[in-house]
């Protein structure tokens, strides 16, 4: 057994022995103090390899899916890779064209896997991806945080029966909770709609047909959006005709939706029309819009492409386009923000704004104790006028 994993062992036995002693010595109704210095270290210990909040991973092969697709498989290589849940994803630092940022890739392996892997698709105009894509090779070691999300089949409250919408690259959390549940033969009856622009852009598309063949409970439905001449399979988008046609009656089935801003918006209006009640309804949004001026409620004649100037406060004043997130902007700069999910979900990447206007989707999910208390998450916020901020 490797010496890090018997020393995990060992750190968990410790945390198990020591809280046993101070739960027969506390007083009835009393609670255990963990920060106590009886407690501290084997807890920190025990914790920050559960939670990590930094990983190194390093890159042991990569397999080709699409043209424009890759899966990365990484090996940790400063400790044992955490627990995680199918469906999470983790945040990848990098230094692209001397700017440190980063991006997060949902794990698209099962935990049980052995290694973590990551599944990127090149994109036109992008910045992390397309380096990731190219330039990453075996052997490299890239920076990331440990896993996150709640993108993730609860037992306890999602039921049995599920409904996988997924669009473009927004299959890879759904292709590691398939995975989970066809190795830990879990009694889940999934339908997944998969939908792609083109047959050729259909990631893990061999692997999710001998998977709908081999096993009678999970069920793979594939919509081609821009068909080729003579294409004989399901064409269109994922309305809430094809939805309900695919899946029947939408009573007691929990929705999960993953894929970008267009592909989400449009199947959260189906399942509106099919009223599929919101609890039952989970969703990832993968980044931000391509461009948010389209968004309901963008300032009339505010040009996405106005330049505002951002006075950070102690740091230095900086530039930047009403439409692009501020996150992007402070990336740029060298001013570097703790940043997860970059999509609105985690709060990880919020910032004071002390003076100005941004404009925030509706779709983000920023916490009321923030907007009261004058945070915004930089990673959906757009400047709509010039700014000043406190990071």
């Amino acid at each position: 057994m490797p010496l890090e994993k018997i020393n995990w062992l060992l750190d968990v036995r410790e945390y198990r022995r020591v809280a046993k002693n101070r739960k027969a010595l506390r007083e009835p109704g009393e609670g255990t103090d963990y920060t106590h210095e009886r407690f501290r270290d084997v807890v920190n210990r025990v914790v920050s390899r559960i939670h990590p909040k930094r990983m190194n991973l390093r890159v042991v092969e990569i397999l080709p899916q699409t043209a424009t697709a890759k899966t990365f498989c990484f090996e940790r290589v400063d400790g044992l890779l955490p627990p995680f849940r199918a469906g999470q994803y983790v945040n990848v630092m990098v230094y692209v064209e001397g700017i440190r940022t980063s991006r997060p890739y949902s794990i698209s392996s099962a935990p049980t896997a052995g290694l973590l892997e990551l599944t990127v698709r090149d994109k036109s105009g992008g910045f992390v991806a397309p380096y990731l894509f190219n330039d990453l090779k075996v052997g490299d070691v890239l920076e990331t945080t440990g896993p996150a999300g709640h993108f993730y089949y609860e037992p306890l409250v999602d039921g049995e029966d599920l409904v996988f919408l997924a669009g473009g690259s927004g299959i890879t959390p759904f292709m590691s909770m398939i995975r989970d549940t066809v190795q830990r033969q879990r009694p889940l009856r999934i339908n997944l709609l998969y939908g792609s622009r083109t047959p050729e852009d259909v990631i893990f598309r061999a692997e999710l047909e001998n998977l709908a063949s081999s096993h009678s409970k999970f069920t793979f439905s594939l919509v081609i959006s821009e068909p080729p001449e003579g294409y004989g399979g399901l064409k269109g988008f994922l309305d809430s005709k094809l939805i309900a046609q695919l899946v029947g009656d939408a009573k007691g089935k929990t929705f999960y939706v993953c894929g970008p801003k267009a592909m989400h918006d449009f199947c959260r209006a189906a399942l509106k029309e099919m009223e599929v009640p919101q609890r039952k309804i989970r969703h990832e949004l993968y980044g931000a819009a391509d461009d948010v001026s389209k968004e309901p409620g963008w300032p009339e004649g505010l040009s996405k492409d106005v330049v505002f100037e951002v006075d950070v406060a102690g740091k230095k004043m900086i530039l930047a386009k009403a439409g692009e997130p501020l996150l992007n902007a402070l990336d740029r700069s060298g001013l570097v923000v703790p940043s997860l999910c970059r999509s609105g979900e985690c709060s990880a990447c919020r910032i004071r704004l002390l003076a100005g206007k941004v404009f925030v989707p509706s779709q983000a999910t920023v916490r009321e104790s923030d907007r009261k208390a004058g945070y915004i998450h930089s990673c959906v916020s757009y400047p709509i006028t010039n700014l000043r901020i406190r990071l």
